[in-house]
């Protein structure tokens, strides 16, 4: 129990030093800083988890907004801490948020998140007046995220992350990952839960328009009588505190499993989309899985 805390900590330490950044570089700009993910709402893993962190600025949005926040989070990732390095920073204005203007990085998922589990930790209260994302915002925005970060292509024009997006870029085509189980694992545990478990909780969202926990998808998965790969689903539940300690099963069922997996949440998605009129997501899905099932 003391080391769960000590790692917990750290994550607060991290959250801490980077609002204090904020704080210097964008002065009375920055309304309000919330804690994101798992940090705020549970299930923090010191292993595997990403350290999110949500800023309000205030409005007008400026052309030097985007440098302004990438830099400040390059510097802090640059500080040499592992766990640091995973810290990822939404940002918008009130008018952004609200979807009165253009710009800042808050993709619907995230926008939930800060509405249902932020957590304030400097400024004052900003969420005065947001409205939920739509469930169909959190399904198309789900599907651009995955393409990006999952498929290793993003569909031309619809791609909102722009310079953030370089660090997706940057991670190995996760179709090969797929297909070669022994690539997924020599890449870490990190990689390994992530590339399972957000097929997962898109599939989570979509059914029930929250956000969710890895626990809450993983339950709400297995409860599906009809889903593929259920016990890589709850090997890499496990995984998330305990990375698998048998090399050799783990890539036995990843080499089994994960496949079934992602055509399952492909087929799944494609259907979706196609009803909401998303014909070009839907195409990048249907190209996405001629890739993974050739």
């Amino acid at each position: 129990m003391c080391i769960l805390r000590v790692r917990v900590m750290s994550a607060e330490t991290i959250l801490t030093e980077a609002v204090d950044a904020y704080r210097s570089a964008l002065g009375e700009r920055l309304l309000a800083a919330y804690a994101l993910g798992s940090v705020a709402h549970g299930g923090f893993s010191a292993l595997v988890s990403d350290i999110d962190l949500g800023l309000v600025l205030s409005d007008p949005i400026s052309s030097r907004d985007p440098r302004t926040v990438l830099a400040v989070a390059d510097a802090q990732k640059a500080k040499g801490s592992e766990l640091g390095e995973r810290l990822s920073v939404f940002w918008g204005t009130p008018s952004t948020l609200s979807g009165d203007s253009q710009g800042g990085r808050f993709p619907a998922l995230d926008r939930l998140d800060l509405l249902e589990n932020g957590r304030l930790l400097a400024g004052t209260e900003a969420r005065a007046g947001l409205q939920r994302p739509s469930a169909d915002e959190l399904v198309i925005g789900g599907a651009e995220f995955a393409l990006e970060y999952l498929a290793g292509a993003a569909p031309r024009g619809r791609s909102r992350l722009k310079g953030w997006a370089r660090s997706a870029r940057r991670e190995a085509d996760a179709v090969q990952e797929i297909r070669r189980p022994e690539t997924l694992l020599a890449r870490g545990v990190r990689r390994v839960t992530k590339l399972v478990l957000f097929p997962v909780r898109f599939l989570f969202t979509a059914d029930t328009g929250q956000v969710g926990t890895n626990e809450a998808a993983v339950t709400h998965y297995l409860a599906d009588n009809e889903a593929p790969a259920a016990a890589l689903v709850a090997a890499a539940l496990s995984w998330r505190t305990a990375p698998p300690t048998d090399e050799q099963e783990a890539a036995r069922l990843l080499g089994e499993q994960i496949l079934p997996l992602y055509l399952y949440y492909i087929d799944d998605h494609i259907t979706r989309l196609s009803s909401l009129g998303q014909d070009e997501l839907a195409g990048a899905f249907t190209h996405w899985r001629e890739r993974l099932d050739r």
